[in-house]
């Protein structure tokens, strides 16, 4: 059973919150053990620095009282000797440091000799150097524990700067396999997206051949497969539109055609002389039928661009020649209006469907043409921008009239400004510019202008 984008989402969050997670929670713990560390090596640190204090101080007050008793012999002094004795020995007793035991071991049998000695009546010249002997055995008990205290620092130290080391490592490897994962999500997540966009897309663009595929998470496989089956239907309307157009489209010129066969024997007189009135009708329905067949050939020239909009043929080609081929196409109708047409290209080359911009060129240059005084100008010109190429189509006609800009470029609209010369257009000819630049990616705009009308098309670079 496939993950879903939300268990897929919530897993890879808890992943990540695991694995940060497990390095903030072994820190801590770290630095909780650090800090006993600290604390207990503190705590040990000021005891002994206390118990070998007051060891100095007792053991100068049995150096004093020593003294005294061999000078005066008071009892009293021998008393205070063997008290300050008794303290000196509870407060070495603290002392459960290897490191200070051999010390310890001589401080007492040197303090039970001078005692002995005391007791025995030994004059001021013999115990003197177990006096002197005492003191020294004491600063080294001092050195020994101050050593004992620097080297328990220097270990609380190191352990510290090793267990950082490690914390480090963990961290990093941590923050690896996080980002991992949230690469491994985001490629999991990203590319079942992407190819929805995809689809939607080539849907939007009308292209409907390509089966909807989408990889992933179990809820984004079935919206792409739902998406499919959207697919599936559109392109059955579609295919349905369009039978339904050629249909009715044959159907229509079927009696269309007839019916002007009927209308061109009428206007012959084959049937016998015509009236004045009799030939007006004979024009006017002349007129409609071939208005009625314009309409029907455009109807099939529009569904004609929707079909070629699905089909693209992406190769490399210079926009500026397309230009200059456009141009030279139009050349003799230019050249009967004493239009002069300028192409101003830059160079390089595109990727782009070079049948489909001529015909797009073909629709905005007829339209220029049609609508430019004798003797006007037209300006095509091409040039290229960061994001792909620019087609301008400049002429100097009457422009569109306001009310006609949000609508001109829909079927059949055909502007409230006359041609100088009569035209035969349809209206569909910008929809066909639409139609295929939408189909290339790009787009198509009216450009507001003092005079005349101008077109822009913009083509993204084709992959």
């Amino acid at each position: 059973m496939s993950l879903s984008f939300r268990h897929g989402m919530l897993a890879g969050v808890l992943l990540i919150v695991s694995l940060l997670g497990g390095v903030a929670a072994h820190g801590w713990w770290l630095l909780e053990g650090l800090v006993g560390q600290s604390r207990e090596s503190n705590q040990h640190a000021l005891k002994l620095t206390a118990v070998v204090q007051a060891l100095a101080e007792r053991t100068v007050d049995m150096e004093r009282s020593a003294r005294q008793y061999l000078v005066l012999g008071d009892p009293v002094l021998r008393e205070r000797f063997d008290e300050h004795h008794a303290q000196s020995l509870a407060q070495l007793g603290q002392i459960d440091l290897p490191e200070l035991s051999e010390s310890a071991t001589a401080w007492r049998q040197l303090a039970g000799q001078l005692h002995d000695g005391l007791a025995q009546g030994q004059s001021a010249e013999e115990l003197q150097p177990l006096l002197a002997a005492l003191g020294a055995l004491n600063e080294d008990i001092r050195r020994r524990s101050q050593r004992w205290i620097e080297a328990s620092n220097a270990r609380l130290l190191d352990e510290l700067e090793r267990q950082r080391g490690q914390l480090q490592q963990r961290l990093l490897l941590a923050l690896g396999g996080a980002l991992i994962a949230a690469l491994l999500m985001t490629w999991w997540l990203i590319r079942p997206v992407r190819q929805l966009e995809t689809a939607i897309g080539r849907l939007g663009g009308k292209d409907f051949r390509e089966q909807v595929v989408v990889e992933g998470p179990a809820d984004l496989r079935r919206l792409g497969q739902k998406l499919d089956d959207l697919r599936q239907r559109l392109a059955e309307l579609e295919a349905d539109r369009e039978r339904k157009l050629r249909h009715v489209s044959h159907e229509l010129k079927t009696p269309l055609a007839a019916l002007k066969e009927g209308v061109a024997l009428l206007a012959e007189e084959v049937p016998g002389p015509l009236s004045a009135t009799q030939r007006e009708v004979v024009d006017i329905l002349d007129h409609k039928v071939g208005s009625l067949q314009r309409q029907i050939e455009s109807l099939l020239m529009l569904n004609a661009a929707a079909y070629e909009a699905c089909q693209l043929d992406v190769a490399q080609a210079s926009p500026g020649q397309l230009l200059a081929d456009a141009a030279g196409r139009h050349a003799l109708a230019a050249q009967a209006r004493q239009v002069r047409i300028v192409v101003e290209a830059g160079e390089g080359v595109a990727r782009l469907d070079a049948g489909k911009l001529a015909v797009i060129l073909d629709n905005l240059l007829a339209n220029a043409i049609d609508f430019s005084p004798d003797g006007a100008t037209i300006r095509l010109c091409a040039a290229s921008t960061p994001t792909g190429w620019q087609i301008d189509c400049i002429d100097q006609g009457p422009g569109i009239a306001p009310e006609d800009v949000r609508r001109i470029f829909e079927p059949f609209v055909q502007g409230r400004r006359q041609a100088p010369v009569p035209r035969q257009g349809s209206g569909v000819g910008l929809s066909i510019v639409r139609e295929l630049v939408g189909a290339m990616g790009g787009r198509v705009d009216l450009l507001p202008g003092e005079t005349g009308a101008h077109f822009r098309v913009e083509l993204n670079h084709a992959r």
